[in-house]
């Protein structure tokens, strides 16, 4: 199906809804002040037939498939705030925290970073599902649909035991909506219509989602579309291979019983094929290499989940089985010769899952359970000469348990511990066994009930052996005397004050990771036979200070942080981070909103403030030739508009002006700004988007 008649039917749909008042007055709820029964007030909705039916209580698990622990450093963004911000990217969703920098500026080349330490080093989960995306160091690692988000969490340094393997610098969850997060009070079947245009790429993106439930049975259907041009730069140059032609998808189907025995599938895919660099996220001319070339990047997440809705004393369970997989298929040229072209394919996946058990206890709970994986990395390199075919393989088992108590009323504790073997297997078939110990502890104390609370964590992981990139890995490797357990241990202390509306943050942080893999295809070896061991040390450390308003109708936040990290005792660039880290130094987010509740509108913008950073002048020894450079500073102002008319409260319009005085400029944690010869992927310039949703 073309755009143009995509783009008919979407705009179509949703005026139809704007134009026809019938239909809207037949779906659209009756405004949360006006309805609210007595019933409501105590809690409860009425449902149909007149029966009265209990709230809804979503739970979220935050971090990466654990809940919360007191005294970590966790940043929530929630479902209010998703719907505030509307984000079309990773980037958009976690605009206003500057200690989670997200760099490249397309989706499919995005990356995320905690306190300056790659996302590779945390436990990430989307719907409980581990991913294990390394695919290609040119790619982001993954390419995730906001639209699909309810939310996302980071807790970021220490994790607890519950948050999966490998938690190396904390954990990052992902989760998407159910059907009852969309579903209008009191209603069992639901849908939308969304429709987005991006002035500066003349990208149009169009969404189309359905849900319900009844009878114990919930099912959800999305999918979102988008095709567009390149964008334009700050400078007003046209950045080659920015297109956009992009689907996803998410089905989700629930049942759930009266005794409260709760059964959910979900299955979630994305997929970007389109052209872009030869190096995706940056433009470097090597020899015969074509500027653009075409990477089809597919991504998918496959899992079910059972938990019990009523759990009762010691008895409240939870199992997930998933199966995740990241691919991207393009093609190689020669540097020498432009007309010897191999077909490549990298791939990796991850099945894995849990059963675990919370005990509930006077004064907490303990959450107690088992978790593995089984992940594979191959790469299929299919020169017509000399093709070859290679594949690294990782299998773990891990006990754990973690404890979240509240001993007295001020304070609040949680501890644990768990215990991974893993089972490694090389591209020469060669198997090497490993085990080891992880361990945390933090918390909280209220100096001041109410007002001032005191927090800090420490942890120690151990990492397992983590596979190689798909695309460098090398069928001559060889493992020595086999590869190294990755380590770290983690720091973490802080301050919050609260009153009248105001709040004031203050956190320090650090983490240090000792024998970090990064392998390369064929140079920089230890020894002097091609191997695949080579392992770096990282210290990530830093500083956060931030505050924010709240009031009835709004918010204003400023948030400031301050970030170094070292590769070998050596400030670190982004050669050298690969998987570990980026230079980022320091960063301010101002954000505000104001919402209008009689015209159903609402205001609000975000700045981010990049200081000049000089830390990347100092060059590694396995470096590239060019010279370096330090990173430029930029400030980049974005604003919205929306609007809900309360006349037709199931219709939103919204305008966004991005980059409203064009700067040009390049993220800060975007790859390769700070080498000579390499002409930066620059972010695009003054942007207007203007979106309408209907719902029914």
């Amino acid at each position: 199906m073309s755009s143009d008649i995509l783009r008919a039917l979407t705009v179509s749909t949703a005026m139809s809804f704007f134009v026809c008042p019938d239909a809207l007055a037949q779906s659209a709820p009756a405004r949360e002040a006006e309805s609210r029964t007595s019933s409501e007030e105590e809690g409860e909705s009425p449902a149909p037939g007149g029966v009265t039916q209990l709230d809804t209580v979503v739970v979220v698990d935050v971090g990466a498939g654990a809940n919360a622990t007191a005294g970590a450093d966790l940043i929530t963004i929630d479902q209010e705030e998703i719907d505030r911000k509307k984000p079309q990217d990773l980037r958009e969703v976690f605009s206003g925290e500057p200690q989670i920098a997200v760099g490249g500026a397309i989706p499919s080349t995005q990356k995320i970073y905690v306190n300056g330490v790659d996302e590779n080093n945390l436990a990430v989960t989307v719907d409980g599902s581990r991913q294990n995306n390394k695919v290609f160091h040119h790619n982001g690692t993954y390419l995730l649909d906001p639209a699909l988000l309810k939310a996302a969490s980071v807790q970021a340094g220490v994790a607890p035991a519950d948050a999966g393997p490998a938690a190396l610098a904390g954990s990052l969850g992902f989760e998407t909506k159910d059907a009852v997060d969309l579903l209008e009070p009191g209603r069992n079947f639901g849908g939308f219509v969304t429709g987005i245009w991006d002035t500066n790429s003349e990208t149009f993106t169009t969404g189309v989602s359905a849900f319900g439930q009844q009878n114990g049975f919930e099912y959800l259907g999305y999918i979102n579309y988008g095709h567009g041009g390149n964008f334009t730069s700050g400078n007003g140059d046209e950045m080659l291979g920015t297109g956009t032609d992009l689907i996803s998808g998410l089905g989700k189907i629930a049942y759930e019983a009266v005794d409260g025995h709760r059964f959910e599938l979900s299955h979630e895919q994305v997929r970007d094929n389109a052209l872009r660099p030869y190096r995706a996220n940056v433009y470097i001319n090597r020899g015969a290499e074509p500027e653009v070339r075409n990477y089809d990047l597919q991504r998918q997440n496959t899992v079910f989940t059972y938990t019990d809705t009523t759990p009762e004393g010691w008895w409240d369970p939870k199992i997930v089985f998933a199966y995740s997989r990241t691919q991207i298929g393009t093609l190689e040229t020669d540097r020498f010769d432009p007309d010897i072209v191999s077909p490549t394919e990298g791939a990796t996946s991850s099945f894995n899952g849990k059963v675990e058990n919370r005990f509930a206890l006077d004064m907490g709970s303990v959450t107690a359970g088992f978790d593995f994986y089984n992940d594979k990395a191959d790469l299929d390199y299919k020169n017509a000469t000399a093709p070859f075919f290679t594949d690294e393989r990782a299998t773990n088992v891990g006990a754990y348990a973690q404890a979240r108590l509240e001993p007295f009323d001020r304070a609040r504790i949680s501890f644990g511990g768990r215990a991974d073997h893993q089972w490694f297997t090389g591209v020469d078939g060669t198997e090497w066994k490993n085990a080891g110990i992880s361990g945390n502890i933090s918390g909280e104390y209220d100096l001041l009930p109410e007002f001032l609370t005191v927090k800090a964590g420490t942890s120690h992981v151990w990492g397992a052996v983590p596979l190689a990139e798909n695309y460098l890995q090398n069928p001559l490797w060889t493992y020595g005397g086999g590869p190294e357990p990755v380590t770290s241990n983690n720091y973490t202390a802080g301050l919050e004050a609260r009153y009248n509306g105001f709040t004031f943050e203050a956190n320090v942080f650090r983490t240090d990771i000792s024998d970090a893999r990064l392998p390369v295809f064929g140079r920089g070896a230890p020894v002097p036979e091609l191997t695949s061991i080579r392992t770096l040390d990282l210290v990530s450390k830093g500083w956060e200070i931030g505050g924010r308003y709240d009031w009835d109708a709004g918010f204003v936040s400023v948030k400031y942080a301050d970030i170094d990290a070292d590769v070998d005792d050596v400030p670190a660039d982004s050669e050298i981070g690969r998987y570990l880290t980026t230079p980022l130094g320091q960063i301010i987010m101002i954000g505000a909103g104001y919402t209008f509740d009689d015209w159903g509108l609402k205001v609000g913008g975000d700045v981010e403030i990049a200081l000049a950073y000089d830390g990347t002048m100092v060059r590694h020894p396995t470096d590239p030739t060019s010279a370096k450079k330090e990173l430029p500073g930029y400030e980049v102002v974005n604003a919205f508009l929306e609007w809900t008319p309360p006349s037709r409260p199931n219709f939103t319009l919204r305008a966004d002006a991005l980059n409203i005085f064009d700067e040009n400029y390049t993220d800060r944690a975007a790859y390769g700004q700070d080498f000579d010869g390499v002409m930066p992927h620059y972010d695009p310039g003054r942007s207007f988007r203007l979106s309408a949703t209907a719902r029914f």
